[in-house]
């Protein structure tokens, strides 16, 4: 089996790792209904509806 020659410095170990704790960036769609931006697949906080129903009575 190889073995490495040399040990793998901290500064190497860590880079290798952060590269996967990225941020995703939140996709933001606009309502149908009052145009503001919301997430996909979630009711408007600003209306209250989802898919063209009103689930919440938004004020």
């Amino acid at each position: 089996m190889a073995v490495p020659k040399r040990r793998t410095s901290k500064t190497r170990k860590n880079k290798r790792r952060a590269s996967a704790y990225t941020l995703n960036r939140s996709n933001y769609v606009e309502c149908p209904n009052c145009h503001e931006p919301k997430l996909p697949h979630r009711v408007c906080p600003n209306c209250g509806e989802y898919k063209g129903q009103a689930i919440i009575d938004a004020e």
